[in-house]
């Protein structure tokens, strides 16, 4: 006789959700900010703005788009009982984000080597309004990439489990919660990407 727990599927998609909304208050706590100041300083933030790369920026908003399109086909596959083929979009899905770090590298260092950075001497020297936009630049975008690393490691774990078969079709509320959280990195990438590098 089995003594193992049931599982509880609902709840673990609650929570998820739960776990989510928490995630949406950190963000919006911060793109609350940005518009404090965008209304304090609103020549400054659109001068920041215009120093931000728009091809990188763009690219890698399709990438991330890319991505939960791949993460989402992976649930269906998983559903359908297509273990490799659920592996694959998953190990698309992780690609992209490693693309995206990649990408936000080059960019970061591009900025640094301008001496655009938080303290920087030119932004200590320079009108308060830039220095408060690449401030949140910085750490919005710097949050955003951490939890782009989160969710790829999330998704390779996630994955593993496909591979030796302990995820199936009757038993997917890891990948779903998984893709989920893949999706609101996307999501906070689609709000991020018009304030800071589309502002006018």
């Amino acid at each position: 006789m089995s003594h193992l727990l049931p599982r509880d599927d609902v709840g673990a998609k609650l929570g998820m959700w739960l776990f989510l909304f928490t995630e949406l208050l950190l963000f919006g706590g911060l793109f609350i900010l940005y518009a404090v100041y965008l209304a304090r300083y609103p020549h400054e933030f659109s001068a920041g703005g215009h120093e931000l790369n728009v091809v990188m920026g763009t690219t890698n908003t399709v990438v991330l788009l890319t991505s939960s399109l791949l993460a989402a086909m992976a649930v269906t596959a998983i559903k359908t009982g297509k273990p490799k083929s659920t592996v694959a979009l998953l190990l698309g899905t992780i690609g992209c984000a490693g693309i995206f770090l990649v990408i936000k590298y080059f960019e970061w260092s591009a900025k640094f080597a301008h001496g655009i950075y938080p303290g920087s001497p030119r932004l200590v020297h320079g009108p308060p309004g830039e220095s408060v936009f690449f401030s949140l630049y910085f750490l919005t975008t710097g949050l955003h990439g951490i939890h782009v690393v989160v969710g790829g490691a999330l998704l390779t774990w996630i994955g593993t489990k496909v591979g030796k078969g302990s995820l199936t079709a009757e038993n997917n509320v890891m990948l779903e919660n998984g893709t989920l959280y893949w999706h609101l990195v996307d999501l906070v990438w689609i709000f991020i990407f018009p304030l800071y590098y589309l502002i006018l």
